[in-house]
């Protein structure tokens, strides 16, 4: 037996009284019994207002008391998936259709082309190179870096000749990176690794060091929930201590949340992009030809977003949507950079567009309804391809090296595995790279775009994928998907999880809700602050839509979302419980009154506005906040809340606290269960294994609450 250690008796004598009330039953018997989750008698003064906010003490991360409850409620939360009897059976065939080869874009530095792979079950993919005509071989394997492999590579950088590289190792999930630095050529590491290091990427300037962003470490609170205001970039010259880095953008004198830097190709420009919250930007030059030159101002507020994509000399070529909605490309002389100077190249049309540069050309990739159509231009902006898509779909890519001749793109749809397709830059011509090797026949499955009505009268987008020949009656497991927030498009996606559903006789239906970006601009702030009821309108409007056409009753539809998703689902549910069966709030910013206090959340506000605001602002917030709209009594849907011990993006107190207010409140007999995954975070850098485990318990979940039989196909 491990020796039990002074902390873990004490551990022990916090979960014993709170283990023994838990209690197991099956769905619509008898009402659960939960973990106790103590009330302590916390209030908040906003304009007036008295909030109680009972759980406050679950925001504390360190403490042994926040331990034991997520302990005693992963209890809970297992010991009722295991009475589920084809839980095992969904976890056999998620490991079955995600056992194949996946391969990335691959990309080229120096003399080597890189790419990731994973064998099939690997936890973390594997970084690969090789040289025209050799054999691929292993650059880093992420799977080394930990025992549970919940150590990932989350970025790599090279210098332009390839010969040096950065790349950041993120622990658990976290967002809180360090940066190790290496030799290519023979892998030896250069210098001390760098510690510390969040929301960054790695700009090399030479071969003598490297650009990137951090902030100070948390002041108050553990540091994967204290507040990160301030973001600083730095100059990290090889061979020195990073105590020695320069700061060159951000601190006292140019306070902002955000700071990120990367360098024109030709390596002349510094180009510094600063904002405040998550939707507008500041930008910046400095051209390093000249060692005494001075920063420049190339875009002064942060009322609109802009990048600068690409040079010429001293031309530059600009991505904005100053005075364009959905986006458009300008240049200018970097001698005199500002908006006034602009020269419009490619004009603004009625879809958004995201540029890419490669091979000496621009990309012009669209968003028409949610799907791709990409555009191939010369520098001077004529018009040269129209690049033939697979089907509708998302296309991602055509980016790389200005001589390069040949461009990457991958294509994916619901319906349509992601492939990679090599593409001519002169001819125009695509040709298959590498194909998906999952167990899929396309020809058994249809994905369809249908336009419902909100509310008010927006007419809004959304597809929905389903076996063919199912019967539209009513009876049809649905999943409705949806984020709506951040300027994000949900573009058609395959996904393996999502197969696992469909193949099941199950729907998978997304809608394009406002608060995204796929009509632009505008589009998002339709679903910002005080329209934000716009956003939750829209997904009741779809879930509406989806039980009058038959795909689905009430009685089969589960509602999922993550992070501004997460907030959706809570929001939706506690509004309209009665339409829902089911629901999955993930990673979700679930307490609007006090998301600002942790991490980079007051970065948020643009999308939200705050508490502190003002009392309208507070009023609005107050509505809607999933915590606070919670009534006790109400029946609720099934749900099963998931987060991260880790997530230091959206803090897990948020899930915390939903789930023992819902728990408390919750009127019905279905199951309230919070599962809280350990040494992982928001998302990115996930094992395999723990995400079938995850998806595996989310079907699981679902078919059992809904009474469905699930069919094992092992």
């Amino acid at each position: 037996m491990e020796k039990i250690t002074n902390k873990g008796l004490l551990l022990l004598a916090i979960l014993s009284p709170i283990l023994a009330n838990a209690q197991i039953t099956q769905p619509g018997k008898t009402i659960m019994k939960y973990p106790e989750t103590k009330e302590i008698a916390v209030k908040d003064d906003y304009f007036g207002t008295e909030v109680a906010d009972p759980y406050r003490w679950l925001e504390d991360d360190r403490s042994e008391e926040t331990k034991a409850w997520v302990t005693a409620q992963n209890v809970v939360t297992q010991k009722y998936m295991a009475q589920i009897p084809y839980r095992n059976d969904i976890k056999a065939r998620l490991t079955h259709l995600m056992n194949y080869e996946k391969y990335s874009q691959p990309f080229k530095e120096g003399a080597y082309t890189y790419f990731y792979k994973n064998t099939g079950l690997q936890n973390q993919s594997v970084l690969y190179r090789q040289l025209e005509g050799g054999e691929p071989e292993i650059f880093l394997d992420p799977n080394s870096f930990s025992k549970d492999a919940t150590t990932s590579l989350s970025s790599i950088d090279f210098s332009k000749d390839g010969s040096l590289c950065a790349y950041q190792l993120s622990a658990g999930g976290s967002d809180w990176t360090s940066v190790v630095v290496m030799k290519t050529a023979d892998k030896t590491i250069v210098g001390d690794t760098l510690t510390d290091v969040k929301f960054s990427g790695i700009a090399w300037q030479g071969n003598d060091g490297f650009y990137y962003s951090s902030y100070d470490k948390p002041v108050a609170g553990s540091q994967l929930s204290g507040l990160t205001q301030y973001h600083k970039l730095y100059f990290h010259k090889l061979g020195t201590p990073q105590k020695e880095d320069i700061l060159v953008f951000g601190g006292e004198k140019t306070p902002r949340r955000y700071v990120s830097a990367d360098l024109t190709e030709d390596e002349r420009y510094l180009i510094i992009s600063a904002a405040n919250t998550t939707s507008g930007n500041e930008l910046y030059i400095k051209d390093l030809k000249d060692p005494n030159a001075a920063i420049i101002t190339v875009v002064d507020s942060f009322d609109q977003n802009h990048s600068i994509i690409d040079n010429r000399d001293s031309k530059l070529y600009i991505y904005t949507n100053l005075k364009a909605p959905n986006g458009r490309i300008v240049t200018v002389d970097a001698a005199d950079p500002k908006p006034a100077n602009w020269k419009e190249l490619i004009k603004e049309t009625s879809n958004v567009l995201t540029p890419s540069v490669g091979g000496g050309k621009l990309f012009a990739n669209y968003i028409v309804d949610a799907v791709s159509k990409v555009l191939q231009y010369d520098m001077e902006g004529k018009l040269e391809h129209e690049i033939e898509l697979p089907g509708l779909g998302t296309a991602g890519g055509f980016s790389g090296k200005r001589e390069e001749k040949e461009l990457f793109y991958v294509f994916t749809s619901y319906v349509y595995p992601t492939t990679i397709f090599k593409y001519d830059v002169t001819a125009g011509n695509s040709v298959v790279y590498k194909k998906s090797g999952v167990d899929f026949d396309p020809l058994m499955y249809e994905s369809r775009q249908v336009f419902y009505i909100s509310k008010d009268g927006t007419k809004v987008p959304m597809i929905i994928t389903y076996k063919k020949d199912i019967p539209l009656n009513g009876k049809n497991a649905t999943v409705l998907y949806g984020y709506g927030g951040f300027n994000v498009s949900l573009t058609p996606a395959f996904s393996t999880s999502v197969l696992a559903l469909l193949e099941q006789g199950g729907i998978y239906a997304v809608a394009n809700l406002r608060g995204g970006g796929e009509y632009g601009e505008n589009w998002h702030l339709m679903g910002t602050k005080l329209q934000k009821q716009n956003v939750f309108d829209d997904f009741i409007a779809a879930a509406e839509f989806l039980i009058r056409e038959k795909y689905t009753s009430s009685d089969y539809l589960a509602i999922m979302g993550g992070s501004n998703g997460g907030l959706l689902v809570g929001a939706v549910m506690a509004q309209r419980p009665e339409l829902f069966k089911v629901a999955f709030p993930a990673v979700g910013v679930l307490d609007m009154l006090r998301y600002h206090k942790f991490t980079s959340g007051a970065g948020w506000a643009y999308d939200y506005g705050t508490s502190e605001d003002s009392k309208e602002m507070f009023d609005y917030l107050y509505k809607y906040s999933p915590v606070h709209a919670l009534k006790s009594g109400v029946a609720y849907p099934a749900t099963l809340v998931t987060t991260a011990d880790h997530d230091d993006r959206v803090v897990p107190a948020h899930s915390f606290k939903f789930a023992a207010t819902l728990q408390k409140d919750q009127g019905g007999t279905a199951p309230v269960l919070i599962s809280i995954q350990t040494n992982a975070g928001h998302g990115a850098g996930k094992p395999t294994d723990k995400a079938i485990e995850e998806i595996a318990d989310k079907w699981a979940f679902m078919f059992y609450n809904m009474g469905l039989e699930y069919k094992s196909l092992q």
